[in-house]
């Protein structure tokens, strides 16, 4: 019969807005259903996979969010599959009030809350299958890396006695092979530590440091993977950076200059910069794909690219 969990979110809590608020939602393992708005994903617990699907008991601000596992899991179990689901929805996030006071264009809509994974290892991976790539291609690694080496995304271990041949082949990582299987030695290592990431006493510059010394992060994937440690302060920017700036921002320039102008912008917002500027990027988005939870996972890469396509070529329309 398996197990059925409930959790009480915050009071608004939207379930389906706020899994679909960042593009890791669509990531595997995670299957999103935007029909029955349910997320369901394989996890790793305590030596068994569960494969748990996760919904709101309505569809309303704060009521009960639902967890059904396929097999029957003990109280502890339990406890690790609680935890594991509130770090994907944020729930930890309980007063949005600093954010809509900063920032109030996202009061009336209760956004704020960005989807992430259930580990801040498979964040980081996450994060790297993400650099230099198009969007449909970090879909395809990380689908990969589900089929080959475990259904509930590779754990440290799993990764660190990989030969980083077999993820360049196997699954499609391309030159990142190295550096994911060095992660993951680093992770089962103890060197990951993501209490002491997520520690409010180690300052931002401090963390950004750290994460910039390990294997394959760059500037721009320590400021991603700050945002999903609940590090707002600092933006992600790439080259969407740049389209945003220019289609939307109206930005006129080299791209550096355009970086540096979306940079200024989101200046004013503070501790909440990059909430701010990703809330605008998905904006655009579902302006032309509609809500995120009624996008089709299975074709969502391929329209991606054509909503980009056809907004240039908008733009460059006399």
């Amino acid at each position: 019969m398996g197990s059925r969990l409930r959790i009480k979110p915050p009071e608004d809590y939207l379930f389906k807005r706020d899994v679909c608020s960042y593009g890791y939602f669509l990531l595997a393992p995670n299957r999103w259903d935007p029909d029955s708005c349910t997320l369901t994903r394989p996890l790793l617990l305590d030596h068994s996979v569960a494969v748990l699907t996760i919904g709101q008991s309505k569809d309303a601000p704060g009521a009960d969010l639902i967890i059904q596992s396929d097999i029957a899991i003990d109280r502890a179990q339990q406890r690790e599959a609680r935890r594991r689901v509130e770090r994907m929805l944020r729930l930890d996030e309980h007063d949005l009030s600093h954010f809509h006071r900063i920032d109030p264009r996202w009061k009336q809509s209760g956004r704020g809350r960005l989807f992430r994974s259930p580990t801040l290892f498979e964040d980081i991976v996450k994060t790297v299958t993400n650099c230099n790539v198009t969007w449909a291609g970090t879909m395809n690694m990380n689908a990969r890396l589900c089929e080959v080496i475990s259904p509930s995304f590779p754990s440290p271990r799993q990764l660190s006695r990989k030969r980083p041949a077999t993820l360049r082949s196997r699954c499609g990582v391309g030159y990142r092979d190295e550096r994911i299987v060095a992660l993951a030695k680093l992770a089962v290592a103890g060197e990951i530590d993501e209490d002491w990431y997520a520690d409010p006493s180690n300052g931002d510059e401090a963390v950004r440091e750290r994460l910039l010394a390990l294997p394959g992060i760059g500037p721009y994937a320590a400021a991603n993977i700050m945002q999903l440690l609940g590090r707002y302060a600092s933006l992600a920017l790439d080259t969407e950076s740049v389209r945003h700036g220019r289609d939307i921002l109206g930005f006129e320039g080299e791209s550096n200059d355009i970086m540096r102008r979306v940079t200024q912008h989101y200046e004013s917002f503070g501790d909440q910069r990059f909430r701010s500027y990703w809330l605008d990027l998905w904006s655009f988005y579902e302006d032309r794909r509609g809500p995120a939870w009624t996008w089709d996972p299975a074709t969502v890469g391929r329209t991606f690219t054509a909503a980009l396509l056809t907004q240039r070529k908008r733009r460059a329309t006399p």
